[in-house]
Order: C-alpha cells, then structure tokens, then sequence
C-alpha cells in the first residue's frame, strides 16, 4: 500500500514539473466541456463567453438528442485528433488525477487569499442562491469559457501583441497587463441582462481571483486554471 501511494506520489510529481502542451490541455478539460454542454441545454441560460452552444443548437434543428450527439461527435474528433498527433498517450487517468488535484489546491489557496483582501479592506457581501444543478452547469461554462477568453485570448494573445509593439518591456507588460486584464474579468461580471448588482466587495474578490487566475495559467497552463476555476465555482454555486 505504503509502495503504491509512493509510486503515485511520484508519478504526479512527474506531471507537475512536465512542461504544459496545449493539446494536451485541451483534452484535461474534455470532460468539463462536456458536462457543461450537456447539462446547459436543460437550462434557461448559458455562460456569457459561450459562443458554441447556439451554434450546436442551430446545427441540431433545435433537437436536444441531435444536440447531444453532436457534442458528443464534437468532444470525440477532438480525442481521435489528439491520437492522430500522437498525444492521446497522455491522457492517462494519472494525469486526470494529477490536474484535477493541482485545480482543488489552487481554488483553496486562490479562495482564502481573495476573502482575506475583502476582510483587510472591510467589504461585505452576499451570494446569490441557485439550484445545484445550475450551479454545477454554470460553473464548468464559465470554467472552460471564461478562461479561454480572459486568459488565454485577452491575457495570453493581448500580451503577445503588446510585447510585439513595445519590445525590451516584457517584465513591465507582464504584470501590467496581469492586472489590467484581470480588472476586466471581474468588471465583465457586471455587464449584460445577467450581469451581478454591482458591489465592490464582489469586484475586488473577482478581482483577485483574475490575477490568480493569470498566474496559474502563466506558470502552469490552461487545464490546471480550469479546473481550477470550475472547482471552485462548483465549491460556492453547487455544494
């Protein structure tokens, strides 16, 4: 027993120090991708970075079966394609373990270091009750969803550019961009017909879990930062 928890230990560890391939991310977050679009057709709203759902729906003639399937075609071709590059290999209930894992510890840590700079500057606020099936839907969307747009097209792509227009300032534009970007995430929570009440407690808490947010996709790459934020969001709006 005391042997296979070791060679477990050390397998993760392996994970944890490999260098992040993005295809690779991909598949780590399939199965967020699937529960959230599976579930999000039996529900009366859908994440507001989701940009897939209406088209699947359209393509489906409306139909909640054909829907299905075509999701599931969809998260499938990805799988053979990952094969076909030769890096389905990777995708061992290991490596599963590993970032879903790596996602719980930094939603923990991301958690209590965000309530502790809201209880620093005196912010109160409330949460919004919602059944834990939408919660758990909701949550894998805006996992998935809102990472691939805030960290990997505003924060990733955005700094790319930036560092392209003003070269020699990369340290600089780095951590501004971190902050700026992160100032977006948690004011974009505040747009559109389902867009929060505005409360500064809220905007500073989201605040701080952008930059957390930032840092973990910088360092460690996009599946630990979704799991990461679909874990937690589970955490608050489902559990």
């Amino acid at each position: 027993m005391a042997g296979g928890l070791r060679a477990l230990k050390q397998e993760l560890g392996k994970l944890y120090s490999a260098k992040s391939d993005p295809w690779v991310d991909l598949g780590l977050t399939l199965p967020i991708f699937l529960g959230y679009h599976l579930g999000v057709v039996f529900l009366p709203s859908r994440n507001a970075a989701d940009i897939v759902t209406s088209q699947l729906v359209r393509l489906a003639n409306f139909s909640i079966l054909a829907y299905m399937g075509l999701t599931v075609a969809l998260a499938a071709s990805f799988v053979g394609l990952l094969v076909v590059l030769g890096r389905g290999k990777k995708l061992v209930w290991k490596r599963f373990v590993g970032v879903i894992l790596e996602g719980a510890v930094y939603a923990i840590v991301m958690s209590t270091t965000a309530r502790f700079v809201v209880g620093s500057l005196h912010l109160a606020g409330t949460a919004e009750p919602r059944s834990a099936f939408s919660g758990l839907v909701m949550s894998l969307g805006a996992g998935f969803y809102e990472e691939v747009v805030f960290r990997v097209l505003l924060f990733g792509a955005g700094l790319a550019l930036l560092q392209r227009a003003i070269p020699r300032r990369e340290m600089l534009l780095g951590v501004g961009w971190a902050i700026a970007s992160a100032l977006i995430f948690s004011a974009w929570h505040y747009v559109g017909a389902y867009g929060d009440v505005f409360r500064l407690s809220s905007f500073v808490f989201r605040w701080v879990c952008g930059l957390a947010f930032v840092a973990i996709y910088r360092f460690r790459g996009f599946a630990p930062v979704v799991w990461c934020h679909a874990l937690y969001d589970i955490w608050v709006l489902a559990l």
